[in-house]
């Protein structure tokens, strides 16, 4: 299970890593998109609205594979067993107090008792 979180986390470090640097590069709608290859190359290498769909379409993935390795990460620590603590512990905490049944009443001891402790106190 190790690996496969350890997998998962470079994982998303990378698609993390791609996002940040595919919108870095992208520009707003109203730039112009070949200022990112160049001044003459935006014809040459994606066409004039190529590197556009490219980059944002790389984006969408790279945000999916995100969002898919988040949901991933958080199941997996989720369903790791609890390695703090002991067995015991758990039983110990977990124990119920015990509760008298409801006709059994203990009655308070009264100085008359002869089974008292009254008697024990020092005056």
């Amino acid at each position: 299970m190790d690996y496969l979180f350890s997998a998962v986390l470079v994982v998303h470090i990378l698609a993390a890593m791609g996002v940040i640097g595919l919108v870095l590069v992208q520009h707003g709608k109203g730039a112009d998109m070949g200022a990112a290859f160049g001044s003459g190359a935006s014809g040459s290498l994606f066409g004039a609205t190529g590197s556009a769909n490219f980059l944002s379409r790389a984006t969408a993935v790279l945000a999916t594979v995100f969002f898919v390795t988040s949901l991933s990460l958080a199941y997996i620590a989720s369903s790791k067993p609890k390695t703090t603590g002991s067995v015991m512990q758990d039983a110990v905490n977990s124990t119920p107090v015990p509760v008298p049944p409801a006709g059994s009443v203990d009655k308070p001891a009264s100085p008359a008792d002869p089974d008292s402790k009254a008697k024990d106190i020092p005056k």
